[in-house]
């Protein structure tokens, strides 16, 4: 056998996403680069590692087991990279977190002065849907996750890191002078794909307050609900954070309405039975003693919005 580091990386990346051109994108190599180095692993063994059936990229399950071993081999190869940087007296290790889709409006904030400060440490961020969060969570796959939503199901020590306020907005005047449940009534309503957290707060509030939506889209990223709020398509309920700039241009505007804004908090969680490894006791160490200061230096501009 004489398979290298580099190939072990390539195949396990395409493990992971079930195809050779998506393997290249995550890895930023050309589609050849990876079928060769792929081709080269192969080589090696007698046994199939994929297989292609009706244009589609499968494992085996002899690839399933070679990936399992090469996933072991990387992560002690790692390790030995974090021991040194350990001898030399440097946090070193990987901090692996899940973010829900709009938690990317957050906590780029909250880990861009710890990763400065601690130069050896690698982040493995995860930003995805709800459901995947608290799957991640529960297979112990991450260190932390960012939620608005505790889950209920999980046993879990939290940080609680910043206010988290969710407003209705529409275009810059839509249909005229439209407001409130007048709007609601008249114009579309934008939510979110069903799993997303910011769809369940939007689907609790109107199941209490009950106005007569006449239309509803749903859209499958934050980005595209404000690009089609923005075009006056209609309206939706948001998250404060992920609108400042729409706000300040005046592409956007929060339109008064009662029982709004829906406030929750932003939570840094973790698994009651986890032990954190050295490098996520001290970022857990270094949130709690600068949260407050972070919060105010970059999120003090949420304060006048009420």
């Amino acid at each position: 056998m004489n398979y290298t580091l580099h190939q072990l990386r390539i195949f396990l990346k395409v493990v992971e996403t079930a195809s050779i051109t998506k393997a290249a994108e995550a890895l930023h190599l050309t589609q050849p680069a990876v079928s060769i180095q792929l081709k080269n692993l192969q080589d090696q063994f007698d046994i199939p590692l994929t297989e292609v059936v009706h244009k589609k990229l499968y494992i085996t399950d002899f690839g399933k087991e070679i990936a399992r071993a090469a996933e072991n081999i990387l992560n002690e190869v790692d390790a030995i990279a974090y021991r040194t940087q350990a001898f030399k007296g440097e946090l070193s290790g990987r901090l692996r977190i899940s973010v829900v889709s709009t938690g990317k409006y957050v906590i780029p904030y909250f880990l861009s002065e710890f990763l400065k400060q601690n130069p050896a440490v690698e982040l493995e961020l995860d930003v995805t849907n709800k459901s995947r969060v608290v799957e991640n969570l529960w297979q112990n796959e991450v260190d932390f996750s960012l939620v608005s939503v505790l889950p209920e199901q999980l046993r879990l020590h939290k940080i609680e890191l910043m206010p988290n306020k969710l407003f209705l907005v529409g275009a810059e005047n839509p249909a005229g002078a439209l407001k409130g449940r007048k709007l609601l009534e008249q114009l579309p309503l934008i939510f979110r794909e069903k799993g997303s957290a910011t769809r369940a707060a939007m689907e609790t509030f109107l199941d209490k307050h009950n106005p007569e939506i006449r239309k509803k889209i749903e859209l499958t990223s934050n980005e595209a609900v404000k690009q089609a709020v923005m075009a006056g398509l209609g309206c939706s309920i948001v998250p404060l954070i992920g609108i400042r700039n729409e706000l300040v241009n005046r592409q956007m505007q929060i339109i008064p309405y009662r029982g709004l804004p829906i406030k929750s908090t932003w939570n840094l969680v973790w698994l009651v039975e986890k032990k954190l490894s050295p490098v996520a006791s001290a970022y857990s160490q270094y949130l709690q003693q600068n949260k407050d200061r972070l919060v105010l230096q970059h999120f003090g501009w949420c304060d006048k919005y009420k």
